[in-house]
C-alpha cells in the first residue's frame, strides 16, 4: 500500500527563504497549502506557502 502522505517545503512569501518542512496528504487536499508562521530571516511572523 503506497503512502498517500508526502513532504511539502514552506516558504516564505515575503524573503523566499525555505523555512520548514511538513507533510500533507495530496489525494485529500491537492490544492496548495499555507499558514502563518514565524520566520527567523525576517524576524516576524509571515505567510508561508507550499513551494512548488
Amino acid at each position: 500500500m503506497a503512502d498517500k502522505r508526502v513532504d511539502i517545503i514552506l516558504r516564505c512569501s515575503e524573503c523566499k527563504h525555505e523555512n520548514y518542512i511538513t507533510t500533507k496528504n495530496k489525494k485529500a487536499h491537492p490544492e496548495r497549502f499555507s499558514t502563518n508562521k514565524y520566520c527567523p530571516n525576517c524576524r516576524k511572523m509571515t505567510k508561508h506557502e507550499e513551494k512548488k
